[in-house]
């Protein structure tokens, strides 16, 4: 059982970040390079490419190599799922997140 805590501790530290959270987002609708990414959540290349690598070793993502070109995707569905719960957490706690 501990090792389940540690494991699901792990996966939260992972998305608890918000240029992590960008990067999910950016990466909602499918596969992208790290230049889409970048260019989507608009922080630094080297900071972005620090945050993709360790979404990688936390097993969140998942990378392809077509043409020489690195590209990221969602390793599993469900981590779309919890940043949508999270979401709607947000929104019964504080209202619209524009307000935010």
């Amino acid at each position: 059982m501990n090792e389940q805590i540690e494991y699901c501790a792990d996966i939260l530290k992972a998305l608890g970040q918000p240029t992590r959270l960008k990067i999910i987002e950016s990466l909602r609708d499918g596969d992208h390079c790290a230049c889409e990414i970048v260019a989507a959540i608009g922080e630094e290349q080297s900071s972005t490419c620090c945050h993709l690598n360790q979404m990688l070793a936390s097993g969140l993502l998942s990378h392809s190599i077509d043409n020489l070109t690195l590209y990221y995707a969602i390793k599993h569905p469900q981590v779309l799922a919890i940043a949508d719960l999270v979401t709607e957490l947000m929104h019964r706690e504080i209202g619209n997140p524009q307000s935010v």
